[in-house]
């Protein structure tokens, strides 16, 4: 069968083209007046002829009138070019309340008799551009919402994203006890229950009604109420004045027609079922009204923001109980003291609880411990290891090790600790004593920012302590350096939390030598002023600051005499003792004092070496020191009813509050404390009579005069009762 002529089929195409195609075309003269379209397209289907034949397209089209457009046509005309998919935005003649976009191609034709046309290809592609715009929109929040552990920059965040793309405003708030880490809820949410509002944007850049940060509530009922009560969306295609709920939150959702608010999306916050907030999207300059399809848009941004948030709401819990943890295992007070007044200044940081721990710790001998130091890391495990290493600090401490001993002690510890595979425990420590007889500080450091001193005056005090590694690396190699501190001097010790600004811990001990120029001021004061000088700011990391202000003892307070390696001395020494407490005001002290100096001094002249030293020290409390140049230590047992000695330890533990051994590098120290307010309330020990075995029995009753006897040989002739306290220098040890 012969074919179709070719005219007759381009006649048929045209016709189909322009009768029954579902795009626009429209073909325009040099005019650019419309002289053919296609009434079957369907943004001009049902329009009469004579509103589109002869007619520009801007003319019946709202928004086409584009000065571009119209450009961009007579080129083609001219043949300059072709257009191909040029997005153009505006509205349909069917239907000018919605905007449309579509799709517009133009080419050039020319006639038989040579006339030149335009055709215009338009195609609406409204649903795809939006449905494109919120794709973009939901890929944009994915790279932006949850980026911080910090609620409100993550709502911030959902703001930044949707304002002037989806919404001209957005609210978020969010349930005040989710902001403060508290765990979620069953079931609904009270209608009066506090939320915080943590974001408002606006494209006007107009403040609120409620202050970012403020707490407010919905009144009942309005959409915002209902999503928080059964956690599902509400869809406010079109906000009419005379809505019922409206007038039940007159100081809140009355203004929204007054502010010109004519759509709105309620979308709760909800991670598995609990609530944690809800968002409000508002327009008020796009007339565009919200649909369905914003409505699962809005939903999808929700869910997103509510799982960042219910992550900062985790964060911020664990932060809480770490916190919590480690203001727990840090000493709540430091004690009162002779030696040294202290400060201790403790500023938590923005990731969570850290490692930093501060301690001051009394000795024996009046001497006194401070320590700072800094687990690696943050989080519960940082705070826990933290409490673990100070209370082993602590343990070590009253055993009187060295600093450096001490330390390689504690590193062991820290390299025993329980830790995840790949991930030991660190940590960086200062132990320094201040020995208030000699005004020496002796400091051993491992990985630690080096203290700072200066004197009275205000001068610093060279205290270059020897850098080991960080406890926990089993290198255990350190070092001890020490440095005279008048009274009146300051010693800083700080952790890096406080050193991180430029320049780091040199930079921070040189402002803090600075801060401490100035005598004059309070340690209360002085801490303040370097935090003032040193932070920009809260830090990520923790930080610890310990001032000390030290104080020596008097040449009154202390009584040292060096005994002779025999026996019969013992009764001599009891009255050493008796007459020192005399010469102090002491006497209700002094029946069990004899006992105690008995006892050591016994100890000594029978199990340890020459030389033999009785010191006393008055302090907070009664001090009874006795060294040797033995490094045997003594053994505490209980003596069976048959034995004949063996008790004179159970004795001083049994009459003195504490009592324990030091090691110098030269023998030993016994010591033991007595409790001043005791003897002050007359509570005196019987004397039965049971204690004086051995040498003891020669007491100064049976000796005769006091002149006699051992105390005439040596340095016991100044005793006391002539010229006050021998002072031959610091007991060994």
């Amino acid at each position: 069968m012969p074919g179709p002529d070719s005219s007759e089929l381009d006649a048929a195409v045209l016709d189909v083209l322009f009768t029954q195609a579902p795009w626009g075309l429209y073909v325009f003269d040099e005019d650019l007046r419309v002289v053919r379209y296609n009434a079957a397209a369907r943004d001009v289907r049902g329009l009469r002829p004579e509103a589109v034949l002869g007619r520009r397209l801007g003319e019946f089209a709202e928004g086409f009138d584009d000065p571009e457009l119209a450009a961009l046509a007579r080129q083609v005309l001219a043949g300059a070019t072709d257009v191909r998919d040029h997005l153009v935005r505006g509205r349909s003649p069917n239907d000018p309340g919605h905007e449309m976009t579509v799709s517009l191609s133009l080419f050039r034709i020319r006639l038989a008799d040579g006339r030149v046309r335009g055709v215009a290809v338009v195609q609406n592609v409204t649903a795809t551009r939006r449905a494109t715009g919120r794709l973009d929109i939901l890929h944009d929040a994915h790279r932006s919402i949850g980026t911080s552990l910090d609620v409100r920059a993550t709502a911030e965040a959902l703001g930044d994203v949707v304002v002037s793309r989806f919404a001209d405003t957005v609210t978020v708030d969010v349930l005040d006890d989710a902001m403060r880490g508290a765990g979620p809820g069953s079931g609904p949410v009270r209608v009066d229950a506090p939320l915080r509002r943590v974001a408002f944007r606006s494209v006007t850049g107009a403040a609120g009604p409620v202050e970012p940060g403020g707490l407010s509530s919905f009144a009942f009922p309005t959409p915002f109420t209902q999503s928080l009560l059964d956690a599902r969306p509400r869809l406010v295609a079109h906000l009419a004045g005379d809505e019922p709920w409206l007038s039940d939150d007159a100081a809140g959702a009355r203004t929204l027609p007054v502010s010109g608010v004519h759509s709105l999306v309620v979308t709760p916050l909800t991670v598995r079922g609990t609530v944690l907030g809800v968002v409000g999207h508002y327009r008020h300059r796009n007339p565009e009204p919200y649909d369905d399809e914003d409505l699962a848009l809005a939903v999808q941004l929700a869910q997103r923001t509510a799982l960042s948030i219910d992550n900062c709401r985790s964060y911020a819990r664990e932060r809480t109980i770490a916190t919590t943890l480690q203001r727990h295992l840090l000493p709540r007070t430091p004690p009162a003291l002779t030696a040294v007044e202290t400060m201790p200044l403790h500023l938590p940081g923005t990731v969570g609880a850290g490692g930093d721990w501060y301690d001051v710790i009394p000795l024996s001998g009046a001497r006194v411990a401070l320590t700072v130091g800094d687990v690696t890391g943050s989080g519960i495990e940082a705070a826990a290891a933290m409490g673990q290493l100070r209370t082993a600090l602590m343990a070590l401490a009253v055993r009187d090790l060295a600093p450096e001993e001490l330390l390689a002690s504690l590193d062991e510890v820290a390299a025993a600790l329980p830790h995840e595979p790949g991930e030991p425990v660190t940590a960086s420590c200062l132990y320094a004593v201040f020995d208030p007889v000699t005004r020496t500080c002796t400091a051993a450091d491992a990985g630690h920012p080096l203290p700072v001193a200066v004197t009275p005056d205000g001068e610093p005090v060279p205290f270059d302590v020897p850098v080991g590694p960080l406890l926990g690396t089993g290198s255990a190699d350190y070092e001890s350096a020490s440095a005279v501190l008048p009274d009146g001097a300051l010693l800083a010790l700080f952790t890096d939390g406080l050193a991180a600004a430029p320049g780091g811990p040199a930079a921070a001990a040189q402002t803090l030598r600075r801060v401490l120029r100035h005598p004059g001021r309070t340690l209360q004061q002085l801490s303040d002023d370097a935090v003032y000088a040193l932070m920009r700011g809260q830090g990520e990391d923790d930080a610890v600051l310990l001032l000390a202000r030290t104080c020596g003892l008097d040449d009154h307070d202390i009584a040292e005499w060096t005994l002779p390696d025999d026996p019969a001395v013992v009764p001599a020494a009891r009255r050493l003792a008796e007459r020192q407490l005399a010469a102090w005001g002491l006497d209700d002290l002094a029946f069990a004092t004899e006992l105690v100096v008995s006892e050591l001094v016994t100890n000594a002249i029978r199990y340890g070496t020459p030389p033999i030293r009785l010191r006393m020290i008055r302090d907070r409390v009664l001090g009874c020191e006795v060294s040797d140049g033995s490094s045997t230590a003594p053994h505490l047992r209980h003596a069976q009813e048959h034995d004949e000695g063996g008790r004179g330890l159970c004795i001083i533990a049994q009459l003195a509050e504490r009592w324990g051994t030091r090691f110098g590098r030269r023998g030993k120290t016994i010591w033991c404390e007595q409790e001043l307010i005791g003897a002050e309330e007359g509570d005196e020990p019987e004397h039965d009579g049971s204690v004086n075995d051995g040498p003891e029995h020669d007491g100064p009753e049976q000796d005769g005069p006091e002149h006699d006897g051992p105390e005439q040989d040596g340095p016991e002739q100044n005793g006391p009762e002539q010229n006050g306290p021998v002072n031959d220098g610091p007991a060994a040890g």
